[in-house]
């Protein structure tokens, strides 16, 4: 007989950092929110898409905004024929490989729909996880901007069919071509700035939770946040850094009016080429979605380097208690933007995409705090106890004809007797267990015991012995009349499974 191990040897329980289990209640919640998401998705005529968690290095670029982690913020491992594999940080990546790959094959343009977890190699914090699920929807082939307003229209639309109301939500959109034009005026145009570009981009991205002060150092040495930790800055000179902050004050003008914002953007600086293109491109999407929730905001620039063009955020306005006690709103729960270079890395010509990204367990987080979703454990299943361990077979067959008539049931497979069963049972939170022992089979019948009734039952009975003498919500029925006594119950107590 083999030793045991010493206590010494044995693996710690526990969890890797940033990482997090998922309850049955989590499970169920999200299982509602994706059925909700993926019904407005398939409504706009985006078709599901599944891609595999691991993908070559390669083929997932390095487009990622934390550049201070080891493989650049990604997790990869070399293949056994020296080929390095890294787990998905997004699904974007994927789409545009499998694009890529099966390009003669799809419609053009393809509009596709994933869902799943990604990864990401970074250090972990408070709502900061190394693994997390997104939902995404994306139209590949189509350069209009008819095709970026659509995906502000989904956005719109999904929050609203998950009971979010107009005022409560705000779609911010952008064009990256107005900040590259600007970044441009200043001199941090072409390659050999694009380093300090992305730095420029990430600190105005950070605009609504620093506010200027912040944005300001983030664009000049450096800034140290409450913790003590410094995040080293951009290193702009002070006129540069002053007419970043121009820009970003230009895009929140009095009003919160989309034309008003693009007309002083222009005025501050249409000179440049670039920018003037990419204002005319906010133009057409204000025009073609005039709705009070999508609003043009000159701080949303997205961190992924990939982006191209329209750039868009989904944000929650409504405001939540903070750590400190004081109100705070609850921010983005999605975001994306068009990415026509993506493609392109593959087929060396020019594919015009875009999209969105929705944060599912940021938007679980937002639904459970406005009450729109079901935060109860499910009902567990109808509980077949075994009161005779020589007849399993008649106890299955019970199990089995429940479960015909499409009710959940389980046979306990435990080994306490009659006690522990009915607590198992409780614990699963069943509605009812069923019991037959030696009388009742001799009678063809099998007793069915309501526990939500029960419970209620107990709480006014006073003594072990008035419970025992009247047995609430136990009854004898007829063996042949299982499912409709059962579906009594559940219907009694508007039991449903999902």
């Amino acid at each position: 007989m083999a030793d045991k191990p010493s206590k010494t040897n044995r693996p710690k329980a526990r969890l890797p950092r940033g990482l997090a289990d998922r309850s049955p209640v989590e499970i169920a919640a999200t299982r509602k929110m994706l059925a909700q998401i993926r019904a407005v998705f398939e409504r706009y005529g985006f078709e599901p898409l599944e891609t595999p968690a691991i993908e070559y290095t390669d083929a997932l670029g390095k487009f990622l905004p934390d550049q201070d982690r080891p493989n650049e913020g990604v997790f990869s491992f070399q293949d056994d024929d020296e080929q390095w594999l890294s787990l998905r940080y997004d699904l974007t990546a994927p789409l545009a490989r499998h694009v890529a790959e099966n390009f003669d094959a799809l419609p053009k343009p393809y509009r596709s729909y994933r869902e799943g977890f990604v990864f990401r190699n970074e250090k972990p914090g408070p709502g900061r996880f190394r693994q997390f699920m997104q939902f995404d929807a994306d139209t590949v082939g189509s350069a209009s901007p008819a095709a970026d307003a659509e995906i502000c229209m989904l956005a719109a639309d999904t929050m609203e069919a998950l009971g979010i109301k107009r005022g409560d939500y705000v779609v911010k959109v952008n064009n990256r071509k107005v900040i590259d034009g600007v970044l441009d005026s200043i001199g941090l145009g072409g390659e050999a700035n694009v380093g300090k570009r992305l730095t420029v981009l990430r600190a105005v991205d950070k605009y609504d939770r620093l506010g200027l002060e912040g944005v300001r150092q983030l664009l000049g040495a450096g800034r140290r946040d409450e913790s003590g930790d410094f995040t080293r800055g951009a290193g702009l000179a002070l006129e540069q850094i002053e007419r970043v902050l121009m820009y970003i004050n230009s895009g929140y003008p009095e009003g919160r009016d989309n034309k008003k914002i693009i007309d002083t953007l222009r005025l501050d600086f249409g000179t440049n080429a670039l920018a003037e293109q990419g204002l005319l491109e906010l133009e057409q999407i204000s025009n073609l979605c005039p709705w009070a929730q999508i609003l043009v905001s000159s701080s949303v620039v997205r961190g992924l380097e990939y982006y191209t063009g329209t750039v868009y955020e989904v944000e929650l306005t409504f405001p939540i208690e903070g750590e400190d006690g004081k109100p705070i709103r609850f921010g983005s729960v999605g975001g994306g933007g068009r990415y026509d270079g993506l493609v392109a890395r593959f087929r060396g010509e020019s594919v015009p995409a875009t999209g969105i990204s929705i944060g599912v367990s940021r938007l679980l987080a937002a639904l459970q705090h406005l009450g729109k979703i079901e935060t109860k454990p499910e009902p567990g299943p109808v509980v077949v106890t075994v009161f005779d361990k020589e007849r399993i077979a008649d106890y299955q067959k019970m199990v089995a004809t429940l479960r015909n008539a499409g009710i959940r049931a389980e046979l306990y497979l435990g080994s306490g007797k009659m006690g522990p069963q009915l607590k198992y049972a409780d614990r699963r939170g069943s509605p009812c267990v069923i019991i037959q022992g030696g009388d009742e089979k001799a009678k063809g019948e099998v007793q069915v015991k309501d526990l939500i009734e029960g419970a209620k039952a107990a709480a006014a009975i006073a003594s072990n012995r008035e419970w025992r003498e009247s047995r609430p919500a136990q009854f004898a029925i007829s063996e042949d009349k299982l499912v409709d006594a059962v579906r009594e119950v559940l219907a009694r107590h508007d039991v449903r499974w999902s």
